[in-house]
């Protein structure tokens, strides 16, 4: 199957791809927006994940092939399996996803609910398998991708398309936490796993290749595009102890720079937005609400057959304040916007002020960082990106946060504080605040 896409140009399936292309579950991410509620701010950004799980699987054959157009694996049959298992597992990536992504996580059902047969072989560390049949542990969108994965209708068609290996070497490309369940990830005593996974998700994957580029083109911002050409075609592997890694050629580490600054911008100006903000802040609003009566189905079926536009109808025929002013289009107004990269006292203060006064204040704080290589939890910190240089045979690779300093100039969060009020509240509210000088 060829597919005409607006970012990438002409994306050729496979007859596995396309199996699994035209099940109900990948037909699903049809209706779910990329960007949920963006398209109030970017009336261009209706794109949905189904466009952007097809991209993610486009550019992962293509980094695929030029990291291993030369390398000398045992077999031809190896290095076949190894791009079809790269490229599915990309495609099925965001299959999990809820409605408007990741606020309907608020209802999603506990995670034991789910029973997830594979979480049994996570590997030791990961806080989840100690609680695995905890109530108090809620699924999240990734634990349903595992679930449509491994146990589930899409699990079959899997299985059919691909002989050559399972659903679960699948699901071990998309949560690095699972064991493998055997030796296929290893050729020559090399294990392939780590390079796989961090094509699909790491630092430089090509997640984040496809949506800044795509995000960009449908919101009609210069803020995420980035020379994709030069990133993938200097994209390398590096061996260490036994495993190998994804690499960069350094002439290309000016282009990772931009490539980091650029998603980073996007979070700042299109991702928090304030307009998308007050929305998921009302949304969450309401699935917090004592009588919202919408939550998602445990049940994998069932889950399939809810997406954005089953969410709008519920909205649109609740009586909950919340939902109603989501269905009517009538948002909270933003009152305070402010940038800092240290938390402050004031959006606090401010509202404080204003509920003493009677007027209902919603408070978003968004915050954004350069890098997960900032997180201090060792389950989540990222797989190691080397940087090589295919000139200085004497250079000795190191990993990519060591060789720019880019890390060191983003290091802290960048935190935008917003207070909303109600539009007929607005006149008072900034009075107020003009009057006790806040």
């Amino acid at each position: 199957m060829e597919i005409r896409d607006p970012v990438h140009g002409n994306i050729t399936l496979s007859e596995a791809e396309t199996a699994v292309l035209e099940t109900a579950e990948y037909q699903r991410l049809r209706s779910i927006k990329q960007l949920g509620f963006a398209e109030f701010s970017f009336p261009g950004a209706t794109h949905n994940r189904f466009l952007h799980s097809l991209g993610v699987s486009h550019i992962a054959g293509a980094v695929f092939d030029q990291i291993f157009k030369s390398f000398p694996f045992s077999k031809s049959g190896v290095k076949s399996r190894f791009r079809q298992i790269t490229r599915i597992a990309a495609q099925l990536h965001d299959v999990g996803h809820g409605p408007l992504s990741h606020t309907t996580e608020e209802v999603m059902p506990p995670l034991s609910d789910l029973k997830i047969e594979v979480y049994k072989f996570r590997k030791p560390g990961r806080g989840q398998t100690s609680l695995m049949d905890s109530k108090s542990v809620r699924a999240n969108h990734e634990d349903y991708t595992i679930k449509y994965l491994t146990d589930s209708p899409l699990t079959e068609t899997l299985r059919k398309a691909y002989p050559d290996f399972t659903p679960m070497h699948v699901a071990c490309l998309v949560d690095k936490t699972l064991q493998a369940p055997d030796d296929f990830f290893l050729d020559q005593g090399i294990d392939f796993r780590p390079i796989l996974s961090q094509i699909v998700s790491s630092e430089l994957d090509c997640d984040r290749m496809d949506y800044l580029e795509r995000d960009s083109y449908f919101c009609g911002t210069n803020y995420g595009k980035v020379d994709l050409h030069w990133l993938v075609n200097n994209m390398a592997s590096y061996l260490h102890e036994g495993k190998l890694y994804l690499a960069l050629n350094r002439r290309a580490l000016y282009t990772f720079d931009d490539f980091l600054i650029s998603r980073h911008h996007m979070h700042l100006m299109v991702y928090f937005h304030h307009k998308s903000i007050i929305y998921e802040e009302m949304l969450n609003r309401y699935l917090t609400s004592p009588d919202c009566d919408f939550f998602l189905p445990s049940d994998i079926n069932e889950y399939t057959k809810y997406n954005d536009y089953r969410l709008f109808e519920h909205l649109a025929n609740s009586k909950n304040p919340w939902a109603q002013r989501i269905a009517q289009r009538k948002p909270y107004r933003v009152l305070v916007e402010l940038h800092n990269t240290l938390e402050s006292p004031r959006p606090a203060n401010m509202k404080k002020a204003l509920e003493a006064q009677g007027i209902d204040v919603i408070w978003a704080s968004s915050q954004a960082r350069l890098s997960k290589y900032h997180t201090t939890s060792p389950e989540d910190r990222a797989l190691p990106i080397y940087v090589v240089d295919q000139y200085d045979k004497l250079d000795r690779p190191a990993p990519i946060d060591e060789s720019t300093e880019i890390f060191q100039k983003y290091e802290g969060a960048r935190i935008i504080d917003r207070l909303y009020v109600a539009p007929d509240h607005y006149t008072r509210a900034e009075k107020i605040l003009v009057d006790q000088r806040l």
